[in-house]
This record gives C-alpha cells, sequence and structure tokens, in this order.
C-alpha cells in the first residue's frame, strides 16, 4: 500500500532506495548490528506485550516488524523508501507470511496521512531513521495523534557523544571523524549518494515531543559495541566482542554512561492531555 503525498522523494529515500538489497548484508545480519538490534528487541518486548498493535518508523527492510510480529503484537510498518518496502514485502513472502503485518511506503514527515481512525498501542523508529529529519517536532505532533494516551513511544537514535566511534578514529589518525558528532548537522555518505544527517540534542528532542510525551527511561545501545563499520575488526576479536556485547547489558542504563552509546534508545509515554 502506498500512502504519499506525491512530493518528489526526499534524498535520503533516494539514498535508501539504491541499498536497499544490499542493506541487510551491510549492517542487519552482520555481527554487530545483531548485538545491537538485540538490546532493541529486548526493549521492544518488555514495552509492548503480545496483543498490542504497534506503528513503525523509518521500517527499512522488516526486520524488527517481523519479529514483533511474529511474536504476537500486530505491527504496520513505514518506511518512505519504496525499495526498502519492496524487500520487506518479498521477506514476508518467502520466509512465511505473517497475517498481522502491514507494510506502508510512508515518510515520517507524512505521518498525518494515515487515516485519522488509526490509534495504536505504541510506536518506534529503531537505527537512526529520525536522523534524517531535521525537524522532530511535527513527526512528535502527528504521533500524539495516533498513539493512545499511556502508550510507549520507543526511539533510537544515533548519540551525539559516541566514546567508541572518538576512540576508534583517534587510533586511526582520523581528528575530525572523531568530533564529527559535535556538529548538528553533517554530510553522510549512504552508497553513491551524500545525505543530511542530525546529531539531535537530547534536550531537543524532548522539547519536541512535549506536551504530547514524557521521558520515561533513556538507554546507550552500542556503549562498547563498536559502531558497524568495525565489523571487520571485531571480527578478529570474538572473545572481546562476547565481553563488549555483555557490558552493554549491565551498563547500558547507568548515568552518564546511558549518553555516550552508538545510539540511545529512548522512552516516552503518551501524555493524557
Amino acid at each position: 500500500m502506498h500512502l504519499t503525498n506525491g512530493a518528489t522523494p526526499s534524498a535520503a529515500a533516494i539514498a535508501f532506495d539504491r541499498v536497499a538489497k544490499s542493506y541487510d548484508d551491510l549492517f542487519t545480519h552482520t555481527a554487530i548490528g545483531m548485538a545491537q538490534r538485540k538490546q532493541v528487541w529486548s526493549k521492544l518486548i518488555a514495552t509492548f506485550p503480545a496483543g498490542r498493535r504497534i506503528l513503525e518508523l523509518n521500517c527499512g527492510t522488516g526486520e524488527d516488524a517481523r519479529f514483533l510480529a511474529g511474536n504476537g503484537r500486530s505491527v504496520v510498518a513505514c518506511d518512505a523508501s519504496t525499495e526498502m518496502i519492496e524487500v520487506a514485502r518479498r521477506r514476508n513472502l518467502g520466509e512465511g507470511r505473517i497475517a498481522n503485518l502491514t507494510y506502508l511506503q510512508l515518510a515520517n514527515e507524512d505521518l498525518d496521512w494515515l487515516p485519522a481512525k488509526e490509534v495504536f498501542d505504541g510506536a518506534f523508529s529503531n537505527f537512526s531513521g529520525l536522523n534524517c529529519v531535521f525537524d522532530l517536532a511535527p513527526v512528535a505532533r502527528n504521533l500524539a495523534n495516533l498513539v493512545r494516551p499511556g502508550g510507549r513511544v520507543l526511539l533510537c537514535v544515533w548519540g551525539r557523544f559516541c566514546v567508541a566511534e572518538m576512540l576508534w578514529y583517534l587510533l586511526h589518525g582520523q581528528k575530525q571523524k572523531a568530533f564529527r558528532r559535535f556538529s548538528d548537522v553533517v554530510a553522510a555518505r549512504l552508497g553513491e549518494l551524500t545525505i543530511s544527517v542530525t546529531y539531535h540534542r537530547l534536550r531537543e528532542i524532548r522539547r519536541s515531543f512535549s506536551p504530547w510525551f514524557q521521558l520515561k527511561t533513556q538507554r546507550a545501545v552500542g556503549l562498547f559495541v563498536p559502531p558497524s563499520y568495525t565489523e571487520q575488526w571485531m571480527g578478529q576479536h570474538k572473545k572481546m566482542f562476547a565481553q563488549m556485547e555483555w557490558l552493554d547489558l549491565v551498563c547500558g542504563e547507568w548515568p552518564v554512561l546511558r549518553d555516550l552509546g552508538d545510539h540511545v534508545l529512548l522512552e516516552f509515554v503518551r501524555c493524557n492531555l
């Protein structure tokens, strides 16, 4: 199903179209990708009980949607990329169709195109899809119209202070890359194209989601487990990698440390206004 406003696809949507067929090999099925995703899945299962109806933003190839739907949740999964949605739909047919799963081609900025009757028990955005959106306030406002009072919204966004990234690039003599997240907006390569990425400050995210949502919990995802571009090096240090996974689980919610991961996972609750 397509729900679009007829506008020209964004640069990010076009870039993700180009990498859709290789995305799972580049991230989803890598050791680092799976390690970070397991942390998010644990939170998703704990936050959204079986039988709940969930909206997913920027679903990509549908890995998270299939996981939730396969574990008894009903999921409507959206993405701006035509090709990402097509890959997700083909997977849902080729790997065994899950009935309680629907895919929509819909950008995060266009959630108001969902029918007004749509009401969800919760929503989530995984792995930095919202870092491709400069202004989060319209997204928050639209989510407020779609999520019932008391419902939860989980946002997994790139953190601004990734210690693992800073150490990696400093050790490789790349000082500019080591501190690139300190800039609000940067140009990032995705395949052959360049897109704009916004490293949102936590206070700005909270302000964008107020007064409709209140921040409840926060944890780091990829605190010790490093970003995905270190995959080859980590593959040569499997024992160290296993220890990093364990440390992430133990320390991810600790004050101060919860701000220092590759990603930050935020849990908001819909206020009863």
